[in-house]
């Protein structure tokens, strides 16, 4: 079982980079990176809630559950907390 992080496709569809929303949200970019390719292997729910509530979405929009074996490009590598 994983966790998908749909960041990237909300963020095209509100048309705003990865850098807009760290500054938006304060959180480092480098961290919002770990979390858009997937590598994360937690987030705080102050940053769940700091990205929805900038990109006016509901956590479910953020993040997907995927069955094994069918990962949407997200990679299962070891990553920081986010």
């Amino acid at each position: 079982m994983a966790i998908a992080v749909k960041l990237d496709d909300l963020l095209y569809a509100r048309r705003m980079t990865l850098t807009e929303l760290s500054d938006r949200i304060g959180i480092t970019l480098a961290n919002l990176s770990i979390l858009k390719t997937g590598k994360a292997r937690a987030i705080r729910f102050s940053t769940l809630e700091a990205i929805c509530e900038v990109l006016q979405c509901q956590p479910g929009d953020v993040l997907e559950f995927v069955a094994d074996g069918s990962e949407s490009g997200a990679d299962e590598a070891a990553g920081a907390q986010v």
